[in-house]
């Protein structure tokens, strides 16, 4: 983390800040203020009219759930919400774990060094959401492409464009998917979505459509980057990886501490508008303005998280904010942290000696996009 958020943290916890485009906005860094915009009904993410969303993109993207507010939000999360509980995704793992070993069975037979990234941190969880969806896993690199255009911050030398492009075709994917369930029904996730709509008033086709692509997207996006960095902290902790080897049953809570202690995106994003003066951080929130919160820093606040800064995989219960918090907290938390922990568990069950095949600042990392993570992660063991 920049040295500056503990600064503004300590000094200044609901700072003015300007993103490159919209309206300037007030930033929460505080692990306490961001849980309250999080769950105070008095922060709503629709946009006041004639006001600029203060955003890291020229272009507004639209984000359909996540765009939300009561009641149209939890009329549309309530159609997902079993799709996405603890025990379904318990159900799913069995078949989690025969994708990541099938995955490193291949790995090994090619022999190292291998591009973790490319091998095994995005073919896993776009395997799960592809299952759990009814996509087909062929098609895979198809809309690997588009989903990594719609996530590119950039706007120039036509990558506005691009990204409206892939957009495009990627609701254009999603829009045929769903009129095949219509000709041929099943029963994933998809065709569950086509039956809700056909037989009843809860989703537009619109709605539809942009649920399927945006449940696509958070279905592997986020989690093939968690893998990939979460690899590279360990790699570059070596006591801690080690103490994960030697203790295995560390894997669940070590999980949370590597969700909480890794930072995700490159910049706070989706703004709530206050509807009333609130106050918070010390001081009041203006009705009407914008407020940008930071998960990264809110889990590093040492109010809540002694030595905040420091990897401790054995650290108890860290009730992180890197799935949210409230109405918006993320759907597919469960299967996030099934899947994390299939994919560290057979990594260290599977390949004890693997390590980077490169020096840890060699590593190339992506650029112009919202998710942090390695371009390519080269291993060896």
């Amino acid at each position: 983390m920049h040295p500056l958020y503990e600064h503004v943290r300590k000094n200044e916890p609901v700072c003015p800040v300007r993103m490159p485009y919209g309206d300037p906005a007030l930033l929460v860094t505080r692990y306490e203020d961001v849980k309250s915009v999080f769950a105070d009904p008095r922060f709503r993410r629709s946009v006041p009219d004639g006001l600029d969303q203060p955003r890291v993109t020229p272009d507004l993207v639209p984000l359909g759930l996540m765009d939300m507010d009561p009641p149209d939000h939890t009329r549309i999360r309530r159609l997902i919400a079993a799709s996405f509980t603890a025990p379904r995704a318990e159900r799913l793992r069995p078949a989690t774990r025969r994708l990541a070993d099938s995955l490193l069975d291949a790995m090994t037979a090619a022999g190292p060094p291998a591009d973790l990234v490319r091998d095994f941190a995005v073919p896993l969880p776009i395997g799960v959401i592809c299952d759990l969806l009814g996509v087909p896993y062929e098609d895979r690199h198809r809309f690997h492409h588009w989903i990594t255009e719609v996530n590119r911050l950039a706007g120039g030398d036509g990558g506005g464009q691009a990204r409206t492009d892939s957009m495009s075709e990627l609701l254009a994917y999603m829009a045929h998917l769903v009129q095949r369930r219509r000709a041929e029904p099943t029963d994933d996730l998809i065709g569950e979505l086509v039956m809700a709509r056909d037989e009843g008033d809860r989703l537009s086709e619109d709605e539809l459509v942009f649920l399927c692509m945006v449940l696509l997207i958070a279905g592997y996006e986020t989690t093939a980057n968690e893998i990939a960095d979460f690899a590279y902290v360990l790699f570059t902790h070596p006591d801690q990886l080690a103490l994960l080897k030697e203790r295995p049953a560390l894997l669940p809570g070590a999980v949370e501490e590597l969700l909480r202690f890794t930072p995700l995106t490159v910049s706070a994003a989706y703004p709530r508008y206050a509807t009333a003066d609130v106050r918070l951080g010390g001081g009041t929130i203006p009705a009407g303005s914008p407020v940008l919160t930071s998960t990264n820093a809110a889990n590093r606040d040492p109010g809540v998280f002694p030595e905040p800064d420091r990897l401790d995989l054995t650290r108890p219960a860290p009730r992180h904010l890197a799935f949210g918090h409230g109405p918006h907290h993320c759907a597919g938390a469960p299967l996030a942290r099934m899947e994390l922990q299939v994919a560290l568990g057979r990594l260290l069950e599977r390949l004890p000696g693997m390590r980077l095949a490169c020096a840890p600042d060699a590593v190339e990392w992506k650029t112009e996009l919202l998710f942090r993570g390695p371009e390519r992660l080269p291993v060896a063991w």
